[in-house]
């Protein structure tokens, strides 16, 4: 079965110019595809190695940042996040206390609220995740078995065995909620508080 484009889910990635074709080959070579961002930002961003903040961004005391990691225009980190294996914000974003954020594109308007984790995802712009709900990355019960989606009326063979989830634009996650390894959600989709996808094709 054929994979799903990520810019029918995500409306600004093609602007963004990354050229990997499905969401998980994005996420398993993230760092350099952070990298290659890093190459080209323009103006406004303070350097620190490989980590680029925006001049207007916040970024408070305690927060841990392993780059490479981009962070835009007016976003914010709280003390205790912590971001690593290339990471990108876009512009307004909110990544609250106690959240991970690991090998994660989020685009514009997104908001972790606290006490989240979210792993090898693409988030779309406008997407809320309330306190507490979990994007997870690994199929721990299958000993990190290598990850089938169902998807419309197929499955997709992914070839990885990390890769969290691709989240559309507009999506609403409750909190406590747990969206399990290899979730494909359309934009404008909403989960509800202690709610669970799970969309991986067994055997």
């Amino acid at each position: 079965m054929s994979s799903p484009n990520i810019s029918t889910f995500i409306t600004q990635w093609p602007s963004l110019g990354l050229t990997p074709p499905t969401a998980w080959q994005v996420s398993q070579d993230c760092e350099n595809q952070v990298l290659a961002l890093l190459s080209r930002l323009g103006p406004g961003f303070r350097r620190h190695g490989d980590c680029a903040i925006h001049e207007s961004a916040i970024v408070e005391e305690g927060a841990v940042l392993k780059g490479p990691i981009i962070i835009g225009e007016g976003s914010f980190v709280a003390a205790g996040a912590y971001l690593r294996g290339g990471v990108y914000l876009g512009s307004h974003c909110i990544v609250g206390p106690s959240c991970e954020l690991k090998s994660t594109f989020m685009l514009g308007g997104s908001k972790l609220a606290h006490f989240n984790f979210v792993g090898d995802s693409l988030i779309g712009e406008g997407v809320n995740i309330e306190a507490g709900a979990i994007i997870a990355n690994y199929r721990n019960e299958l000993d990190g078995a290598a990850i089938r989606i169902r998807h419309a009326t197929g499955v997709i063979e992914t070839g990885v065995n990390k890769f969290g989830a691709l989240v559309g634009d507009g999506c609403k996650i409750g909190a406590n909620a747990v969206i399990a390894p290899g979730a494909i959600l359309l934009p404008n989709s909403h989960v509800p508080r202690l709610g669970l996808v799970d969309q991986f094709a067994y055997d």
